[in-house]
């Protein structure tokens, strides 16, 4: 239970769907002062073989909290718009909800939006897997006031980390959830001291949303494919043209030349496979239909050696 204070409490309309947003709505909620007078969140959708219905994570929170959900399937539809205005706030936080917020809800009061890059840098739907499949070695979170353009309003306040060489999708995914939860905080709590910045729109960048094509490698640049597999484990994965999932990759040098997907070498847990530029090394692997494996069962089973070629 929080305590009861005599300082106006902020209400916030929250609007939000993955997991990503769920722990934004979390510290909002558990944040004394602030009051979720309710969530906006995306439909829910079939999942799994059996296309069970299930809720966003955002809308499971809300509920056990008691605040009022709403599950438009669009936001620009009148009757929605009109419902949204009539519920009372000081501030719409905003945080990976899915679609664009029409004028007359952005006129309703500021709307925050925590966007995961250091924008205007990746603007769009997958700014985390651009930032691994970029190699770049610093990230972050900023937060901004919407207009109607996609991730282009000014600049409130960002927030920075340091990306590892090593870091995988989940593990930075964690830790620029908390950054932008901490950001949201700070910047309601600060909001009238803050000078909006317009953003540079000669030096924006915009990323795409993930399709499981995009998991598909070929040999061509070591660190390339090592970034992919960064990116995009554990989805879609790195896969090559056969099918052959690469489950559990590391990359061996960055500067070496060989032919694409010879077999270098073979040691006891692992193969080494020669790239057009640099190598990598492979422990783990998942042929179509089958369970994950050890590269070695793989290529004993295939009768593959040193400088045949992985396919």
């Amino acid at each position: 239970m929080r305590s009861e204070t005599s300082a106006p409490r902020v209400k916030i309309i929250f609007m939000g769907t993955p997991e990503y947003a769920q722990k934004i709505l979390k510290r909002l909620i558990d944040t004394q002062g602030t009051d979720v007078v309710a969530v906006y969140t995306q439909p829910d959708k079939p999942v799994g073989r059996k296309k069970i219905m299930t809720p966003p994570e955002v809308k499971t929170l809300a509920l056990e909290n008691s605040i009022d959900v709403y599950q438009p399937n669009r936001l620009r539809d009148k009757e929605v718009i009109n419902e949204l205005l009539n519920i009372e706030c000081d501030y719409i936080v905003v945080a990976a909800y899915g679609q664009i917020l029409p004028r007359e809800i952005l006129d309703h009061a500021p709307c925050i939006n925590l966007h995961a890059s250091i924008l205007p840098q990746y603007r769009g739907a997958s700014p985390i897997q651009q930032t691994l499949l970029n190699g770049d070695k610093q990230t972050g979170v900023t937060a901004m006031l919407m207009e109607e353009g996609l991730d282009t309003g000014d600049i409130l306040k960002i927030s920075t980390i340091d990306v590892n060489e090593d870091e995988m999708v989940e593990t930075l995914f964690e830790r620029l959830t908390q950054i932008a939860a901490d950001l949201t905080i700070d910047v309601l709590e600060n909001f009238n001291s803050l000078m909006p910045k317009p953003q540079d729109d000669s030096l924006s960048t915009h990323c795409s949303k993930i399709t499981k094509a995009d998991g598909e490698v070929i040999f061509d640049n070591a660190l390339s494919v090592y970034n992919k597999y960064r990116a995009f484990t554990p989805w879609p994965g790195i896969f090559l043209k056969s099918g052959l999932k690469l489950k559990k990759i590391k990359l061996e040098d960055r500067f070496s030349s060989h032919e694409m997907g010879k077999i270098l070498k073979i040691d006891s847990d692992s193969i080494v496979i020669g790239c057009e530029v640099g190598s990598l090394r492979i422990f783990n692997v998942q042929p179509v239909s089958k369970n994950e494996m050890d590269v070695l069962s793989y290529i004993n089973g295939k009768r593959l050696t040193v400088e045949n070629h992985l396919s």
